[in-house]
């Protein structure tokens, strides 16, 4: 399914060899398509709506989705839309995140005064925000704050976001790596309209996502879950969220390592239907090989 070695040569643009992705050129969420699809034409796409929307009405075969990052956390609402958007997920890419202050051709770090980025790209490079004594700003996103300063010309002004931005919209990255934590690093996952049925063969690792609801009754999550507990499955992720905005309408997301084919998962997941209603399989698809140690991508 994905190609990561080799030059990458002309992309057609044909909906069955794009991926689409939230955001405006040079955003990490296309350096995460570039990375895991070489060969596939990107599509910026304005919100996650509009994303899932590109898969699902034909534009775009897959979709790059961003929900999780090493120091931010969860992306918000992506638990929420992604299981409305009826697509499947078919796969994973870790992408390690290095953030580069760009500035116009001209500035310097002694010249600059204010720098902008998304609220999160802010956070992560607080310690670099604070040694140069400038005025964090927040934009809606990484690669729309390099485009605006881009366009403005400002000496005094900077941008935190992906080197590709710098290319893109022709910054300086007057410093690289500014990000304060070594480990910064953003789970993507990857959609499409249709599952991938992941054959329970080879050495690719499984992993099954899905969502569920239990019961308003006393100890209801604690009975869901014991199924994996003697089985002898490792549940990677668990989050819960609110329904409809209300308090005794909580459904979970989780990842577990195993496929529904094998027994004990299988076990498992019958336990988890019997206390629990609404389980739906988003999608059983190979492990990054992040997840035991691999070296990640780097967004550089």
């Amino acid at each position: 399914m994905a190609r990561r070695a080799g030059p990458s040569p002309t992309r057609s643009r044909a909906p069955t060899n794009t991926i689409a992705f939230q955001g405006v050129p040079g955003a990490y969420s296309e350096l995460a398509c570039r990375h895991f699809f070489p060969r596939m034409a990107t599509l910026p796409t304005a919100a996650f709506e509009d994303t899932f929307a590109a898969v699902q009405e034909g534009r775009a075969r897959y979709a790059m989705i961003p929900i999780e990052n090493s120091v931010a956390g969860r992306v918000a609402d992506i638990h929420r839309l992604m299981p409305e958007s009826r697509l499947y997920i078919i796969g994973e890419h870790f992408l390690r995140v290095n953030h580069h202050l760009l500035a116009a051709p001209g500035a310097t770090l002694e010249t600059i005064r204010t720098v902008h980025s998304h609220v999160h790209a802010l956070g992560q490079c607080r310690k670099m925000i604070k040694r140069l004594q400038l005025r964090a700003i927040v934009h809606a996103d990484t690669a729309g704050a390099a485009a605006e300063i881009a366009a403005a010309k400002d000496p005094t002004r900077a941008a935190i976001a992906s080197k590709l931005a710098g290319a893109i919209y022709g910054l300086r990255t007057l410093k690289a790596n500014v990000e304060d934590a070594e480990h910064n690093t953003t789970r993507f996952v990857i959609l499409a309209r249709k599952p991938v049925l992941m054959r329970r063969t080879g050495a690719a690792r499984p992993v099954t996502s899905f969502v569920f609801r239990v019961r308003n009754v006393p100890a209801a999550l604690y009975k869901a879950l014991g199924g994996f507990s003697t089985n002898g499955i490792n549940m990677t992720k668990l989050e819960s969220y609110m329904l409809n905005g209300e308090f005794t309408a909580t459904q979970f997301y989780a990842d577990v390592e195993g496929h529904p084919a094998d027994r004990n998962l299988k076990l498992a997941l019958e336990e988890l239907a019997f206390f629990s209603h609404e389980v739906r399989i988003l999608g059983t698809y190979p492990a990054d090989p992040f997840r035991f140690g691999a070296r990640v991508d780097e967004a550089k």
